[in-house]
């Protein structure tokens, strides 16, 4: 861990924990821009840190009644979830082809249309699961577009229980002693997307309106307390977690039952749930004695005795980790292995011949559409373990034998 000393006295702390990961000059800049931003009192950067929008990903703010929506991001609620069933690998078939096949069956993924009408990443009719978990979150949503009618316009309960696309997965895995864990990412989808971007920009229009905020850079335009669209993002926000939520729970009990249809997987049940944690999102906590706002973007809350999922890319190993509740670190650890190169880059850099040798003896795409997610184009997730030692202790290590990617 290295610190920057706080010698200006507009600037906040800066903690690190990158011993051993290299990262862009260009993320470095934008961590000592967000740390001069009046309002952030302390900035703790995870290992997996790469350049983002406004602010870096892989990184913890901490600010004083206000909050920086482009830091917050777009992806609103996106996280992680894991599942301990009773299956062993012996009772998974040799040809794993029908299990990935079953879970891309019976979870929507990945974007056709423009994201239209006949999106294949989206339901066409609800299924009645997830409509029961709408009625419990369309009252909060006719309220959020009541207030702000451009969030009612495009898909919202659609997308409830599907995946998405990028780095969002869905994987069936080994641990250390050969169970058989189910894993997946995803967050708040088209919904939270819009009203990320809605309040980026109301963040940025209010900033202009307002002389005393002239300095700050676009990208890192804040919402102050006690105003009203402040009131309102943390409204939107906070139910675009929600959705998040129960998008994963939704998809979790669908993997789960395409599993237990597919033929040669003897009858199981789910175990321990490891955990459905958010990794893209804001909230409320007290640190060093004083109540702030903590945004973690690509981050995973890592109090003390907590647990958390660390998952590497595709072909890489995952952690189920628990939390040693650093202090300097605001509680928090790593949310994954954090890109090396820019997926233009990695498009142009490797070939479909080179994915298929990073991801040889897993069950997933192999095709050219899915390069800019290959394992090369991210950090090494061993190194990034060994950065971050301090913040938590491994509980379980997984090995994927199944991905599914939108």
């Amino acid at each position: 861990m290295t610190t920057t000393d706080n010698e200006d006295q507009h600037r906040a702390p800066v903690y690190t924990w990158t011993d051993g990961v290299p990262f862009e000059a260009e993320a470095r800049a934008q961590i000592d821009n967000l740390s001069r931003v009046p309002i952030v009192s302390h900035v703790a950067i995870m290992p997996d840190v790469h350049t983002g929008i406004g602010s870096t990903i892989g990184s913890v703010i901490a600010t004083r009644g206000a909050i920086i929506p482009a830091a917050v991001g777009v992806d609103l609620g996106c996280g992680m979830m894991a599942v301990r069933t009773t299956l062993r690998g012996e009772d998974l078939p040799s040809d794993l082809a029908p299990v990935r096949a079953a879970i891309e069956k019976r979870v929507p993924h990945g974007r056709s249309g423009n994201g239209g009408r006949d999106d294949r990443g989206a339901w066409a009719n609800l299924p009645p699961r997830a409509a029961a978990a709408w009625a419990n979150l369309e009252p909060g949503y006719r309220e959020l577009v009541e207030r702000c009618p451009r969030l009612g316009v495009g898909n919202d309960a659609n997308h409830l229980g599907t995946l998405g696309t990028g780095n969002h997965f869905v994987e069936v895995c080994l641990d250390e002693a050969n169970r058989v864990w189910v894993m997946l990412h995803s967050g708040s989808r088209g919904v939270g997307n819009r009203i990320g971007s809605t309040y980026i920009a109301r963040a940025k229009e209010d900033m202009l309106r307002e002389d005393r905020r002239a300095s700050v850079d676009a990208n890192l335009a804040y919402v102050v307390e006690g105003s009203e669209i402040f009131d309102d993002y943390v409204r939107a926000v906070g139910w675009a977690q929600r959705f998040a939520l129960v998008n994963r729970e939704l998809m979790m009990a669908a993997v789960l039952e395409a599993m237990a249809a597919t033929p040669k997987i003897p009858p199981f049940s789910s175990g321990e749930v490891a955990v459905n944690c958010h990794h893209n999102y804001v909230v409320s906590e007290r640190h060093f004695g004083e109540d702030v706002w903590v945004t973690r973007k690509g981050a995973v809350r890592a109090g003390e005795g907590e647990l958390g999922i660390i998952p590497g890319s595709m072909g890489a190993r995952s952690f189920i980790v628990r939390g040693k509740g650093e202090p300097r670190a605001l509680c928090s650890c790593s949310h994954g292995a954090g890109r090396s190169m820019s997926r233009t880059a990695a498009r142009k850099r490797f070939t479909v011949e080179d994915h298929v040798r990073a991801t040889e003896g897993i069950e997933c795409r192999k095709d050219a559409d899915v390069i800019d997610e290959t394992p090369m184009a991210y950090k090494s997730i061993e190194a990034v373990m060994a950065a971050q030692k301090e913040l938590v202790d491994v509980v379980h290590e997984l090995r994927q034998v199944v991905c599914v990617k939108g």
